[in-house]
């Protein structure tokens, strides 16, 4: 089991090392600006070539520079990836090697007490009966003691696995709340520019936005009209 769990941690540190050189040369790539940056100058570029009559080399200047940011949000997904793999990866080598260390100080303390009784014997030959039952008595703590070593390496793979179980439950109920959140804004941001589009008044690009995605915008337009 020590052999086992050293040569699993041995393995996950290969990965770690070939992980880590990935992520040194997507950090040699990484984009000056960061992902949100990034993401918000796209969808600008984006916006501007669909509501703007542009000349068709100016208009294939922006989708080119849409072009290139994409490339660069890439870098910054894939680098985010790597390192949440990078993360997991010392989690359960750190795991590994407590595991290995052990089992290993488990044998080191069975191999002294066999080395103790074996002295015994050698000495006592006249107490063999003795040393039998004191054999017999070392050997059932051995097996107790394999057993133990068993059921605790059994806790450590359940306790890393409700980790992980919870970490993703943790992630999962932070992404219903954030959207959640996310629709209750929106919601919220369709009504006030509903209200001002009722009024007359100048609406936001970002309220312009939403009410485009709803197709709302003319539907308004033409009842005002009427």
């Amino acid at each position: 089991m020590r052999e086992q769990a050293m040569a699993e941690r041995r393995e996950k540190h290969t990965q770690i090392l070939k992980l880590k050189e990935k992520l040194k040369r997507l950090a040699e790539k990484k984009p000056f600006r960061n992902m949100r940056d990034v993401e918000n100058e796209i969808e600008r570029l984006e916006w501007k070539i669909q509501t703007t009559s542009l000349p068709v080399h100016e208009e294939k200047t922006l989708i080119d520079q849409v072009r290139a940011l994409e490339t660069q949000l890439s870098t910054h997904k894939k680098i985010r990836e790597l390192e949440e793999d990078l993360l997991e990866l010392r989690a359960e080598e750190k795991a590994l090697e407590t595991n290995a260390k052990l089992h290993h100080e488990r044998l080191s303390e069975l191999a002294e007490q066999s080395q103790g009784f074996h002295e015994k014997m050698t000495e006592t030959l006249g107490e063999v009966h003795v040393l039998q039952a004191k054999a017999d008595d070392a050997h059932q703590k051995y097996v107790e003691i394999k057993q133990q070593a068993r059921d605790l390496h059994q806790e450590r793979v359940e306790f890393l696995r409700q980790a992980k179980s919870l970490k993703q439950e943790l992630r999962q109920a932070e992404e219903e709340k954030q959207l959640k959140r996310q629709r209750e804004l929106h919601k919220e941001l369709v009504e006030k520019a509903l209200e001002k589009l009722e009024r007359g008044e100048k609406l936001s690009w970002e309220e312009f936005k939403v009410l485009a995605e709803q197709k709302k915008v003319g539907s308004l337009k033409t009842t005002r009209k009427k």
